[in-house]
């Protein structure tokens, strides 16, 4: 008796033709090896199919910077000239509260400027936002402790919160 099970077709990869494959894309089928495959939510396409696109909440342009830093310097400047109201009613209330409320409005203006975005360099811009209108506190008020430094870093955190990656 001669064995008649026929052995699955194999077809060789659209890009790499020296290497045999089984795979094909699942939107123009054709034969694709595992280097040339990209997993995609609806299947295995190939690299032209499937081509990656970062997702809208990453996609930061430079537009979206420059708005960013506008908010952040309309912040720094509310919120020196609040710093400075009230540093003259009470300086040391003013220095542990501040700087998380500045912290605050930073990370949520430049959030919603930017329409909900998130990258390292809103980070950066958010957090230093705070870190500036605290040294200019700190010239204000010329007050500086430990417990100071841990309302800038609570204020940095809040700020970074809002546009974190």
């Amino acid at each position: 008796m001669a064995e008649s099970q026929a052995e699955p077709q194999a077809f060789t990869c659209h890009w790499h033709p020296e290497t045999a494959t089984r795979l094909s894309c699942s939107q123009c089928r054709r034969h694709i090896c595992t280097v040339c495959l990209v997993q995609a939510p609806v299947g295995i396409r190939c690299r032209e199919c499937g081509r990656a696109q970062p997702l809208p909440t990453f996609d930061v342009r430079p537009v979206n910077y420059a708005r960013a830093v506008a908010v952040a310097a309309g912040v720094f400047v509310l919120g020196t000239l609040v710093w400075l109201a009230l540093a003259f009613v009470n300086g040391w209330l003013a220095s542990l509260i501040m700087p998380p409320v500045i912290g605050y409005a930073t990370g949520y203006l430049v959030s919603r400027a930017v329409n909900l975005k998130r990258s390292r360099g809103l980070m950066l811009i958010a957090g230093g936002t705070v870190v500036l209108a605290s040294l200019v506190g700190v010239a204000l008020t010329g007050i500086l402790g430990l417990w100071y430094l841990m309302s800038v870093a609570v204020g940095v955190l809040i700020a970074i919160g809002r546009v974190r990656m």
